[in-house]
């Protein structure tokens, strides 16, 4: 059995939240978008992680719209790369510590807040996707100094990484970090030194990709006969069991499933009160952990 909350910056919630970077799937449809952002709030959510650069802008305005004080829901947003329109790709690296410091800025005044409670660097040195080249090649030393500084202003409450290496988590842990979001899942579990680290320091595990790769040539959760098989005899989702089994693996995890559908929403939600036996739990266990590195070529 899991506990269905966790500790994060200081706060009690819940540990399945929502991830906003789909509700840009509803930029025509506004009003659907505050409605799936309500509903979630109504089951329980009081964790949704978001970036300015979700929808050009898009995600942070529905939050600011949608959610209230008295909702007491955590803001997690992330800094590290701004929107990109009309770009090749719809985001650009900011990995400088003006940049930083701008896309701080850009975030209080999208959400319409005067302090972010947790914002997370996103460095990009390991995971899937881009890599910095040229000028966004920045010491993570020199990232930390601004990432500090604005928390001592109160523009931030806390620190979180993001794409991180297992050496920068350790250089990092000085300037107390509240979390840590990298591609891990049941089939890429590369990151699990990360990982026991994180639980070890109280620190938060909140994995982007939790039932794989959302690109091409990464393996992926719902494609493995084992989790197809424990799905039908429990009488759940394949990718509800992808979820679940975070859970259970380490209990510093959290998740932030995202979705434009309510129904899909509240079946990820449902993920947190699946419970599995130890054989089960062993069988999934025992899947291969794969690269979530893209291919080359």
């Amino acid at each position: 059995m899991t506990t269905l909350t966790a500790s994060f910056a200081g706060r009690t919630v819940l540990r399945v939240g929502y991830g906003a970077l789909q509700l840009e799937r509803l930029h025509a449809r506004r009003d659907e978008a505050v409605e799936l952002l309500r509903r979630a709030v109504e089951l329980g959510v009081d964790h949704v992680d978001t970036a300015e650069f979700y929808g050009f802008g898009f995600a942070n305005d529905v939050i600011r719209e949608t959610l209230r004080p008295e909702d007491g829901v955590l803001v997690v947003t992330k800094v590290g790369a701004d929107p990109n329109p009309g770009g090749r790709l719809p985001l650009r690296l900011a990995q400088r510590p003006e940049q930083l410091r701008a896309s701080v800025e850009d975030n209080l005044r999208s959400l319409g807040v005067d302090r972010l409670p947790v914002v997370n660097l996103r460095r990009l040195d390991t995971g899937p996707g881009l890599r910095p080249e040229g000028d966004q090649v920045v010491e993570l030393d020199d990232q930390l100094a601004v990432m500090t500084a604005l928390r001592d202003e109160g523009k931030i409450g806390a620190i979180g990484l993001s794409s991180i290496n297992l050496d920068g988590l350790r250089r990092a842990l000085p300037a107390g970090i509240a979390c840590v979001q990298n591609a891990y899942s049941l089939v890429s579990r590369e990151d699990e030194d990360m990982l026991q680290l994180c639980a070890a320091e109280g620190i938060a595990w909140v994995p982007f990709f939790p039932l794989g790769g959302a690109f091409p040539g990464l393996p992926k959760v719902t494609e493995e006969p084992v989790v197809h098989a424990v799905a039908e005899s429990l009488g759940v989702a394949p990718s509800q069991v992808g979820l679940a089994w975070l859970l259970h693996h380490a209990p510093n995890v959290l998740l932030i499933p995202g979705t434009a559908d309510a129904a899909h929403l509240e079946a990820n939600l449902a993920a947190g009160k699946i419970t599995f036996d130890a054989a089960t739990l062993a069988t999934l266990d025992a899947i291969e952990s794969r690269s979530n590195e893209l291919p080359i070529g």
